[in-house]
């Protein structure tokens, strides 16, 4: 199977930036967008621990490879191996699958992109002509949909 090594994930700060999430503020806990719902300024993430926590739709974690199986819908061994956090031994991995958004949180990503996707419909529907952003946010809102039905198909 294997080891998962605890002392070589990498600094939290540095982890998360490499994910491309600016952490704002001071102290332990900085502010940065929360991915698994597209909010701006809702999640808070501990700098130390690297444990994250998103104010809106409740996604959280207790470390960075909590963050990693969330995000990228990996199970335990897999995050661990990208986190170069995982040392084999030879026998073979039971692969888990990753547990899915909550429910609570997966309503409201649904509810939430549901509703910018009908907006963007009735402008549409008025002659109102989308802007580039306004396109790629659509896309990024048909994505989020897809992923959570795919989560709970």
């Amino acid at each position: 199977m294997g080891e998962f090594i605890r002392d070589q994930l990498p600094d939290p700060a540095t982890y998360y930036s490499d994910q491309g999430l600016a952490l704002q503020g001071v102290g332990k806990w900085r502010t940065t967008e929360c991915r698994f719902h597209g909010g701006s300024d809702s999640m808070r993430v501990h700098i130390q621990t690297g444990g994250f926590v998103c104010m809106n739709c409740n996604a959280k974690g207790g470390d960075i490879l909590s963050y990693q199986r969330a995000a990228h819908g990996q199970d335990f061994v897999t995050a661990a191996k990208a986190l170069n956090a995982f040392r084999e031994d030879g026998r073979p991995v039971k692969v888990q699958r990753p547990k899915p958004l909550p429910a609570t949180a997966a309503i409201q990503v649904l509810a939430f992109e549901s509703t910018l996707a009908a907006i963007a419909a009735g402008n549409i529907a008025n002659g109102v002509v989308l802007t580039e952003i306004d396109r790629a946010r659509l896309l990024v809102a048909a994505r989020r949909i897809n992923h959570v039905a795919e989560i709970f198909a």
